[in-house]
């Protein structure tokens, strides 16, 4: 931490379960279909919808414990229901940012934010079905710029040959 400043939390969300909305229709027809069987069949069988119920309450515990945090300093990452992984991207390693509006999530303010880094262990990192994804890029992106200037960090890309690409070596 840079002394005399605090990391201060700048945004916090997790995806939208609209996320989800395939499996929960699959789901659902499981259910219908052990339903339907039920009726016809052997009554115990219904019993077996309580699989598909199951796995649509997994699929949405599993999106509801997916958070993603962003800090003055960092984007942190948290996954897990039972045991948590939290993973961390220093700003200042993220070199490019794209945010993807399919046209089901821009029905309801959703978005993916999908982040190019220079981090070893995440390279690519998505941020997936968040409202608001317009205000969280542009934050990001200011945060970024501040911390690649404070740390003087330069993109320098070489071709495939290694030349320099674009003329002259930023300093």
């Amino acid at each position: 931490m840079v002394p005399g400043m605090t990391e201060e939390i700048l945004w916090k969300g997790r995806p939208s379960q609209w996320l989800n909305l395939g499996k929960y229709l699959a789901g659902l027809i499981g259910v219908a279909g052990i339903a339907v069987a039920g009726m016809f069949s052997f009554p115990l069988i219904w019993a077996a919808a309580v699989l598909p119920l199951a796995w649509m309450v997994w699929v949405c515990l599993q999106t509801r414990c997916r958070v993603y945090e962003l800090t003055t300093e960092r984007l942190r990452l948290y996954d897990g229901v039972f045991n948590q992984t939290i993973d961390e991207v220093e700003l200042y390693r993220v070199k490019d940012t794209t945010m993807e509006r399919p046209f089901w999530f821009r029905m309801f303010g959703l978005s993916n934010l999908h982040l190019d880094t220079s981090d070893r262990s995440h390279p690519q990192v998505t941020i997936k079905a968040v409202p608001d994804g317009i205000d969280l890029r542009e934050t990001l992106r200011k945060q970024v710029e501040y911390w690649r200037d404070r740390k003087r960090v330069r993109e320098v890309d070489f071709d495939e040959g290694g030349e320099l690409e674009g003329g002259d070596l930023l300093t």
